[in-house]
């Protein structure tokens, strides 16, 4: 990022686009590939020091790499040079470029760019170009596709000889990345998936390509031992690409967000949330729901440091209003005329943009309060079909639950729901989520009404973003918890947060049990808790595949071949996951299939039958993890028997 400080410089690099980075590793030769990876390490401790232009890195007293950035971020070659004899083919230049964060696709910052500076006018015409682009594949790409009708009129799509090529080179890519596993993908492997990526945008598969590009920056922060990394959350990557890659339709799916004029929009401030990336961006995006009960989003990101989230929370709402996103957030509204709005809900600010600001509403009120009328189960369920839906179909806000509850002595009841854990959604001590939500645990008692992101993985917890409570002068108050640092001020004592308002309708208990059932593995087919009761832990088994699953991305096939053994499958059956246990079997396999030929001699490796096998218990574990944590969330029919 271009620094402001050498205190900020001096911890951080901007970041580097995929592009600079994998061709930073081909000037390299033979000799010094091998050791890009102990340089890379060594990188981390190399000062990093504000320059004119861009920062400097010390690597010795008569050594350094400069940076140059250009809006905030390392966007060719030539930006980034060595002062060592051996330059641009040198180690210190590979190992800084390929240590530095990866910037965001070079598609999407463009595409920020032309929304700024063009009216509305010439982005309706962008949008018509963005819909032929997404029906032909666009003028002057060399993997446009074009549908050729069956004798049924569906429209097939076919792959150019360039695109197959370059799905190709995906596949090679990912399935050598799995079978390394985080553990032993190093560098190289890394720049193989960003050259695979490059050459995937190249041919029009923006959709594949933004995905590698993706997984190239989770084993980033994997390497960087980065605390927002989850693993989970990588296996969900490479489950996604090895998908793509066997369906060329799907692949072919445009990833361009374009955004398009839209008539005078109404807004209702709903909260806002910092975002903190691990590739160097920071900001905050306010979400808004629309009259016609959709939500929007406008956002400030750009690259900097977790400081930055703060400051770009107080960033104006485009149109020259003078209302800031966080203001706008915490029950503001605002009308936007020729606003642009793109498929999934973010708002731009092009040029024609103006806004005014207008009454909101509060969390109670009409149109808010719709919200938090669906059962949680049902928003539950709607969550996880928004999580499995392609990232360039999904809407803005899909994921947020809306909860009514109480603060117990073993968690949140959830009113019509199960009792929850409430966890903080990123644990950097520059966001004060944790805090916050420790403040909430020593209130029992205490009725709230929240905003929070499902845990697809954990049916005992969500991921708490914004929250409300009856304050001392019997007024709502309203906290953004990753941006406000509450204290105890804030929040009633004890006995008055028990009259703080009934977010439990009335007549249901609170649970006094644990916050996750205990006792012996649930069947396959779960009943759900009782009203107010704590939802039924999923089978441990479920649990253990799903480690196995991610143990394989962690220690590549290797690891799964050691570490293999008939119980899992055995305990899968028991419990009635028949088809777990055959995926798990097949997966053992796989990884340890090292068959001789008629000579006895060992007969290579298939990287390929290993990655289907895995990529067949991945998209098992998912569907059955939904499938049950719906079951946990639903309410448990009355007992008419007692009648």
């Amino acid at each position: 990022m271009t620094t402001d400080s050498a205190a900020d410089s001096a911890t951080v690099l901007p970041p580097v686009t995929a592009e600079v980075a994998a061709g930073a590793l081909d000037l390299l030769p033979a000799r010094l590939r091998k050791r890009v990876d102990g340089a890379v390490a060594k990188a981390a401790g190399w000062p990093v020091e504000a320059a004119e232009d861009g920062v400097l890195v010390r690597v010795a007293e008569d050594t350094a790499v400069t940076l140059r950035v250009t809006a905030g971020i390392v966007a060719a070659p030539e930006d980034a040079v060595c002062s060592c004899l051996l330059a641009p083919a040198c180690l210190h230049r590979a190992a800084v470029l390929s240590f530095a964060p990866l910037a965001v696709e070079q598609e999407e910052a463009e595409a920020q760019e032309e929304k700024k500076e063009e009216t509305a006018g010439e982005e309706g015409k962008a949008g018509e170009r963005g819909e032929r682009r997404e029906t032909a594949g666009g003028p002057g790409e060399a993997g446009a596709a074009a549908p050729a009708s069956t004798a049924g009129g569906a429209a097939e799509l076919a792959l150019t000889p360039a695109q197959s090529k370059a799905l190709d080179a995906l596949r090679e890519a990912v399935t050598a990345v799995l079978v390394a596993g985080v553990s032993g993908s190093g560098v190289v492997h890394r720049a193989e998936l960003l050259h695979a990526a490059h050459s995937a945008r190249l041919a029009g598969l923006y959709r594949p390509a933004g995905t590698a590009v993706r997984i190239a920056r989770l084993l980033g922060e994997a390497r960087s031992d980065d605390p927002g990394f989850r693993l989970s959350g990588l296996s969900g990557e490479l489950a996604e690409l090895l998908d793509l890659v066997r369906r060329p339709a799907a692949a072919l799916s445009p990833a361009r967000r374009d955004y398009r004029p839209e008539g005078p929009l109404r807004l209702y401030g709903l909260f806002t949330e910092p975002v903190v990336t691990a590739s160097g961006y920071a900001g905050a995006t306010v979400y808004a729901l629309a009259p016609d009960g959709t939500l929007r989003t406008l956002s400030d990101v750009a690259p900097g440091g977790p400081e930055r989230a703060l400051q770009a929370s107080g960033s104006p709402v485009p149109g020259g209003c003078a209302l800031g996103l966080r203001e706008l957030g915490d029950g503001g509204g605002v009308i936007l005329t020729a606003p642009t709005v793109s498929p999934d809900g973010r708002i731009g600010g092009g040029g024609a943009v103006r806004s005014v600001r207008a009454a909101g509403a509060g969390w109670r009120e009409a149109p808010l309060a719709a919200l938090w009328e669906r059962p949680p189960a049902e928003q539950l369920a709607s969550a996880l079909a928004w999580l499995s839906e392609p990232a360039e179909a999904r809407g803005a806000g899909g994921d947020l639950l809306f909860l009514d509850g109480v603060v117990t002595g073993t968690g949140f009841a959830v009113a019509a729901g199960p009792t929850l854990r409430l966890a903080a959604p990123d644990e950097r001590p520059e966001l004060p989520y944790a805090e916050n939500l420790a403040l909430f645990a020593g209130r029992r008692g205490l009725a709230l009404r929240l905003i929070a992101r499902v845990v697809p993985d954990r049916p005992d917890r969500v991921r708490v973003l914004a929250a409300s409570w009856t304050g001392h002068d019997g007024e709502p108050v309203r906290a953004d918890l990753g941006l406000r640092l509450l204290n105890r001020s804030h929040i009633p004592a004890e006995r008055a947060g028990r009259a703080a308002g009934p977010a439990v309708p009335s007549g249901q208990a609170v649970a006094s049990g644990p916050a996750v059932a205990s006792g012996p593995a649930v069947p396959a087919v779960a009943s759900g808790p009782a009203e107010g009761g704590a939802p039924p832990a999923l089978p441990i088994e479920l649990d253990l595949l799903r480690r196995t699953v991610d143990r394989a991305v962690a220690g590549g096939r290797a690891v799964t071949a050691a570490s293999a053994d008939d119980e899992l499958p055995r305990r899968l059956r028991a419990v009635g996951l028949t088809t777990g246990a055959r995926r798990v079997e097949a997966l053992t396999e796989a990884a340890a299939d090292r068959r001789h030929d008629v000579l006895g001699r060992l007969l290579p490796a298939d990287p390929g039958g290993f990655a289907l096998a895995w990529l067949s218990a991945a998209v098992y574990a998912s569907a059955a993890t939904e499938s049950l944590l719906v079951a946990a969330w639903t309410p448990a029919p009355p007992d008419i028997s007692a009648n």
